[in-house]
């Protein structure tokens, strides 16, 4: 009786325990959760504007005077030609907030700018609906992250960043719309050239002939077309013509995907094919 008392009690205390251990986690998220889990507040602070009109408010010193002197003087031409607002905001530890929308008059055929370096990624937009239906969103992330990501900056500063992403915009404005950013990465370039040869790899080890008398196993090239096709057309020559008009890169990528073809198909036959030959 004595030794069922003993682990009766012992049971109790152990249970006891673990409930004080929930019960105090429990608390301990909720307390975390007051702390951190605080409800969005959007900054209102006008007293960072400037008391006289301008299309730049360059409050991180991202440009020199000269570079904002001019852009200023660009934008407000453009707008007058086009009808397009496009402004530019830079920020680092302090930020007017919304108050810029009142300050520019913000509205549906505005596009404003933000460079934060704090971030990630220095660029963020601000995008009336009216340009929606000729710049697509795929057009406003592809735009951030071609020149606002953080090896562009560090190559090209970000004065060229901000500079170079609102001549993008207007470019593709005077087109009429554009569904990808205009221009060719060597980044991008080199992905391109590099599918080109893998589709010519696989095209070539396709087309091989299995039999006596073939010279292209036509069955194979087909049955594998899906592939070499995808490399070669949508990811090797697609992404070069809807953003350049330069023929060299096109040249380039065809040039290398015959001859990675051509010699894939020769290394093929002569190694494979000879066994399957021997065997037949």
């Amino acid at each position: 009786m004595v030794l069922i008392r003993e682990n009766g009690i012992q049971q109790i205390n152990s249970m006891a325990q673990q409930r004080g251990k929930r019960t105090f986690s429990v608390l301990l998220i909720l307390v975390l959760t007051l702390m951190f889990c605080r409800p969005a507040i959007a900054y209102d602070n006008p007293d960072l504007l400037p008391d006289h009109p301008t299309a730049v408010i360059d409050l991180a010193k991202v440009l020199t005077d000269q570079q904002r002197a001019k852009l200023e003087e660009s934008l407000y031409d453009y707008e007058e030609e086009s009808g397009w607002k496009l402004r530019v905001l830079t920020q680092y530890e302090k930020t007017p907030g919304i108050a810029v929308r009142k300050y520019w008059n913000l509205d549906e055929r505005s596009v404003l700018l933000i460079a934060d370096p704090r971030g990630g990624n220095l660029l963020n937009f601000n995008v009336g609906d009216a340009l929606f239906a000729l710049l697509p969103r795929l057009f406003w992330v592809e735009l951030q992250t071609r020149f606002g990501n953080q090896y562009y900056v560090r190559d090209n500063g970000e004065d060229r960043a901000v500079i170079n992403a609102i001549d993008s915009i207007e470019t593709c404005l005077d087109r009429g719309g554009c569904k990808v950013v205009p221009g060719l990465p060597r980044e991008q370039w080199i992905w391109t050239l590099m599918t080109s040869i893998l589709g010519g790899l696989i095209a070539g080890i396709a087309a091989f002939p299995r039999k006596r008398d073939v010279i292209i196993a036509w069955p194979w090239l087909l049955l594998l077309s899906p592939l070499w096709v995808m490399l070669f057309g949508i990811f090797g020559i697609a992404p070069i013509i809807t953003r350049t008009t330069d023929i060299f890169p096109l040249i380039v990528n065809s040039t290398a995907f015959i001859s990675s073809a051509l010699a894939s198909y020769l290394i093929a036959k002569e190694t494979i094919g000879k066994q399957i030959g021997e065997e037949i």
